[in-house]
């Protein structure tokens, strides 16, 4: 049986909304009424976030990208890929290609859940993995080029907390996240360095610990135009946050005053969808869609914010399927989809 491990080494989350502050107000309580105004803003919110987050390198190694295997099934193609991420450090993951490929298309970036299987189980290559939870296999057959990426608590030598630790040796003021940010950034390079993906046609999925590394690519990488996040537990007290493959305990400090509705008005006016399910995203988390409505609207794009509860528990079925799928669809597939500030 393969399980998912969500929410383990957590104490019980709150369902509660949290007081989030107001967005659309500067440092002095102003009201921000102008997209200019908001751009500066963010900026602001951003340097505060890194402050939480460590500084992000200015350089990139090469991708050094190498194919370790290529599979020819019915429907698409899947390549077993490795490139670099940092010096001398190289993750990897499973390319999948619709068959009839060509010409430039939508890409999709899909960040697995919290599974031994990792990328495996996204991208269909393990039998006893839930049908329903196989997003990369499913955005192949909607004819997306897909990339799943294998995350990095997996990396073969440590568990999770080892793995996390190892990131902060290398990088001391770093959390754990922050590696998932880096990693989504060079997602997004590896997709870019493709000729058949369309630069401005790059989305993301993820479900649990892939919905959380959805709202931070989205948030630090401008070139993801669309993301549905799935029950990963948009607020910090909704889910695990604190541990220290995340944003680690630091944020229980008193006087810690940082929320995820920030990261999320960092993504705006980009297309976002929330998925919940009544577990680690609930009613409680449209306070956080809610939060950010008055600057989508200050965009124009109230349409590019969307959120859905379809009740089912820590799942990804049918019905958030469906959502996700006619979401990305509409942003990414459709003629002038791109969309940027």
């Amino acid at each position: 049986m393969v399980l998912s491990f969500a929410f383990s080494a957590m104490a019980a989350p709150s369902n509660a909304p949290p007081q989030l502050s107001k967005l659309l107000e500067d440092a002095d309580s102003r009201p921000i009424t102008s997209k200019r105004q908001w751009l500066k803003q963010c900026e602001v919110l951003r340097k505060e976030w890194l402050k939480v987050l460590g500084d992000l390198p200015t350089r990139k190694v090469p991708l050094k990208t190498e194919i370790l295997n290529t599979e020819h099934l019915p429907d698409f193609t899947r390549q077993h890929v490795r490139y670099q991420v940092e010096a001398g450090l190289f993750t990897d993951g499973y390319l999948l290609a619709p068959k009839d490929s060509k010409g430039k298309r939508p890409a999709i970036v899909v960040f697995h859940p919290t599974t031994p299987l990792q990328a495996n189980g996204v991208a269909g290559l393990a039998a006893d993995y839930p049908e329903e939870k196989r997003q990369g296999v499913q955005l192949v057959k909607c004819g997306y080029l897909v990339w799943c990426p294998r995350n990095y608590i997996f990396a073969d030598g440590a568990d999770w907390r080892g793995n996390a630790q190892r990131v902060l040796e290398r990088h001391p003021n770093w959390t754990g996240m922050t590696r998932m940010v880096w990693d989504s950034i060079r997602a997004a390079d590896f997709l870019e360095s493709m000729p058949n993906v369309d630069r401005k046609r790059i989305g993301c999925l993820g479900h649990s610990l892939g919905g959380k590394e959805v709202l931070y690519a989205m948030a630090f990488d401008e070139r993801y135009k669309a993301g549905v996040s799935s029950e990963g537990g948009i607020g910090l007290r909704f889910s695990n946050w604190d541990d220290v493959w995340y944003l680690g305990p630091e944020i229980k400090a008193p006087g810690f005053l940082r929320e995820n509705h920030e990261v999320l008005a960092l993504i705006a006016p980009r297309a976002f969808l929330l998925l919940a399910g009544n577990s680690a995203d609930h009613d409680g988390s449209k306070a956080f869609i809610d939060a950010v409505k008055p600057l989508y609207a200050l965009f124009g794009r109230e349409q590019h914010l969307r959120f859905v509860n379809h009740g089912r528990g820590h799942n990804y079925p049918l019905e958030a399927r469906t959502a996700a799928e006619e979401f990305l669809d509409q942003h990414l597939k459709n003629s002038g989809a791109a969309n940027t500030r």
